[in-house]
Parts: structure tokens; C-alpha cells; sequence
């Protein structure tokens, strides 16, 4: 474009005008800045991560005669121990190798690629078809759509105590309030159904429900599921069910979908727990719309959202038809037996100390492990325990301080 100003910039009626490609466009006199001052939004200053708030405050200085084991985050490919199948590496090369996935793809993914998930999820009781889908990077951005597209700023959303701290950062960085309900330990962490009713008013526009749990490791049962729906249905209170964690469990577990007859339901999920590849960044929303309750507004409002960014990879979509239908039943068996294990050996153990108090988990890749401060008199809080369990034993257990609630670890 080339640009000039009309002599002196101004006409004799004292607008300004710009020349652009020979015509004439008036501008409005503006007053300028005087000196620099770039501010960082609203929703920059709102955004804050519990977790990383806390951790960063603490005092962690390991024993230097100790290697550090870091039991305090949730990718399990970490130490190298739980590596994905070859039939999941073969797919991605193989879409690599194809070079027709190296563009962009639509905003809410592959049509291909989405039926794939569809068909791998459908059930008679929760029929899916590839416009029930939107592909996301990582079930991160998932949870931020689902978010974003059911809820207003002064709006309220019920969140798990214990649970993931990303919903509440992604929540009050949007001016959504959070609502915490109690999880209760004595009951395998099922939910407080009475404390959870409580807390809905007429501006509650989301009900989060985390099963299997993260930090808990707890899985809730066809029954319990159940009686979380009818107070969602109680109230019309759609439901973001966060599964994730689906199908990486010791029990039987439904998905809350298979269970609703009316309330609307959007599942998250990904790639990242089951077949071990958080980096992949693979996620997923899967659309369960009871009676056409969501019709076509908040289906268009995904969309919509999605194009903000266009979100999950187009080489991983490339190979997700393969992954999900290549990968053996065995590479299931083989983590969960894994997982089972770890987690057997982690209470076994913890259980002998005296003053700590684990719950046997039931999936996913969490132990919450409770403290009785008063055998630990030296110690104010959960953080200061942390503090010293990294200094003495190079252990880093994430301090529930950040869950509302007891000490986690990952097993």
C-alpha cells in the first residue's frame, strides 16, 4: 500500500486525509500517546496456575548425595518406563512419510479423522457420528472450548476439590466464578452430592466431573454417576465431563454419557494418558446433546472457537484413524497391569508409615496421600512436609496445598 497525506495532512474542513492508491480516505484527528506504557490485559493478569504459584514459592534444595525423583507431574513418559506401541510410532511415520498432512486442516479437524473417533466411542446408549466431534490440541484446549462455549464472564461453574487446577485457571482468566465441591476421602473420593447440589444457583452454566480423577486416582461407579445426573438433571446443569483417564482403570467405569437420558453432555479426552503421548497433543470433544439441548447454537459456538486457533495437529489427525484402530488390546492390558502395580506397591508402603494416611487408587496414575500433622509437629502444613521431603530425600511430591486438600503423588 502506498500512503501519502494531502498537503499538510489536512483539508480546509480540518480532516485529515490519506492518499491510497489515488483515492482520498478521511481519518479522524487523534491525540497521541505521550510516552510508552503497554499493559498486560485483563485476562494476562487473571491467568494463574495454583500449582505453579506454589511450587515456585517453595524452598527446594535436594539432598546432593540423592538423585531427584520428581513424583509431581502427570506425563507418564517421564522416566522412560512407559513407552507407547510400535503400532502407534508405525501410524505417525506412515502419515509422515505420505505427505498429505503437512497443510492445514479444518478448524475442528479432519472429517476422516473425527469419524474415527466417533466409531472408536460410539455405543448404543451414546451413538456418535463425526459431527459430534471437534479434534483439539491436546484435551487441554478441550476443556478451554468446553469452557468457553457454555459459560459467561459473572457465571459460575462447579469444579472438584480435589481436582485439576487448569479449570480454575482457565475459568477466573475468562471472570467465571469457581465453585468448589468437596470429594470425600472416607468414600474413595466419590462427590459430596449434597455439598455439589448447594453450590447451583441460576447462574451455574457447567458441572465439571473429573472420572476417572486427577489428583485422586479415584473411579467413580455406574451408581454414583448416576446420582450425579440427576442433580445435573435436577437443576439443567450441562456437564463437562473431563475423561481423559477413560478405559485407564482397575473397575468398571461407564462413560457419564452412556448413562444420560437427558442431561447434554461434552466429554474431553485425548491421545495423551492411554497411548502414553501427552507431546503429541491430541484432544478431543465429543458432543453427547440429550433431546437437542445444545441444538445447533453451541455445536456453531465450537466451531466458532475453534477458529480462533486452528488447534490439533494435522499430522497426528493424518495417523489417528491407524492409532485408534491398530493399537493392541495387549498395550491396554500391559499399562493398566503397570499402573495396578505401582500403585499397590506406593500404598503397601506408604501405609507402613506412621502418620500417613494413602487411598487406594482405582485408575489413572495418582495416589492422594493424607497427612496427620500432629505426628508431624515440626511441620505447619503439607508445603513445609514437601519442603523437607525433597531436602532429606530428593522426593518432590506435589503439595495438595494447590487441590484444597491433602498430599498428592504419582505412582
Amino acid at each position: 500500500i502506498n500512503t501519502s497525506v494531502i498537503q499538510n495532512g489536512v483539508h480546509g474542513n480540518g480532516v485529515h486525509h490519506v492518499n491510497i492508491k489515488g483515492a482520498l480516505y478521511p481519518t479522524k484527528s487523534k491525540s497521541r500517546r505521550q510516552r510508552w506504557e503497554v499493559k498486560p490485559s485483563e485476562m494476562a493478569n487473571n491467568t494463574l496456575n495454583p500449582i505453579r504459584a506454589i511450587v515456585d514459592g517453595m524452598k527446594l534444595t535436594p539432598n546432593p548425595d540423592k538423585p531427584m525423583i520428581a513424583l509431581s507431574i502427570g506425563d507418564p513418559t517421564v522416566f522412560g518406563n512407559l513407552p507407547t506401541d510400535g503400532a502407534v510410532l508405525q501410524a505417525m511415520k506412515d502419515a509422515i512419510d505420505s505427505q498429505k498432512y503437512n497443510g492445514y486442516a479444518p478448524s475442528v479437524g479432519y472429517l476422516q479423522s473425527r469419524q474415527a473417533v466417533a466409531n472408536f466411542y460410539s455405543c448404543p446408549e451414546a451413538p456418535l457420528e463425526a459431527e459430534d466431534v471437534i479434534l483439539t490440541s491436546g484435551c487441554s484446549q478441550a476443556i478451554d472450548l468446553a469452557i468457553s462455549v457454555l459459560c459467561n464472564p459473572g457465571d459460575n461453574i462447579l469444579v472438584p476439590c480435589p481436582g485439576f487446577s487448569l479449570y480454575k485457571t482457565l475459568a477466573v482468566s475468562m471472570g467465571i466464578e469457581v465453585r468448589l465441591y468437596n470429594l470425600l476421602p472416607e468414600k474413595s473420593w466419590e462427590v459430596d452430592l449434597q455439598h455439589m447440589e448447594s453450590l447451583i444457583d441460576e447462574k451455574t452454566s457447567c458441572l465439571i466431573v473429573t472420572n476417572p480423577s486427577n489428583p485422586c486416582g479415584s473411579v467413580f461407579n455406574k451408581k454414583h454417576l448416576q446420582e450425579i445426573l440427576k442433580v445435573a438433571s435436577r437443576h439443567c446443569v450441562p456437564i463437562l465431563a473431563d475423561e481423559i483417564y477413560c478405559n485407564m482403570v482397575r473397575c468398571s467405569s461407564p462413560s457419564l454419557a452412556s448413562l444420560s437420558s437427558d442431561v447434554p453432555i461434552l466429554s474431553c479426552g485425548g491421545l495423551a494418558k492411554r497411548w502414553l503421548v501427552p507431546g503429541w497433543r491430541m484432544g478431543w470433544i465429543l458432543i453427547h446433546d440429550r433431546n437437542d439441548i445444545f441444538g445447533t447454537e453451541i455445536r456453531q459456538g465450537l466451531v466458532k472457537l475453534s477458529q480462533r486457533i486452528l488447534g490439533a495437529c494435522s499430522i497426528v489427525q493424518g495417523a489417528l484413524e491407524r492409532i485408534l484402530n491398530n493399537t493392541p488390546q495387549s498395550f491396554y492390558n500391559n499399562t493398566i497391569g503397570f499402573l495396578k502395580s505401582n500403585s499397590e506397591i506406593c500404598f503397601s508402603e506408604l501405609s507402613s508409615v506412621p502418620g500417613l494416611n494413602p487411598v487406594m487408587p482405582s485408575g489413572a496414575m495418582y495416589i492422594m496421600v493424607g497427612i496427620d500433622m500432629d505426628h508431624f509437629p515440626d511441620f505447619k502444613n503439607d508445603v513445609d512436609f514437601t519442603e523437607q521431603l525433597v531436602t532429606e530425600q530428593s522426593v518432590f511430591c506435589l503439595p495438595a496445598s494447590v487441590r484444597r486438600h491433602h498430599l498428592s503423588s504419582h505412582c
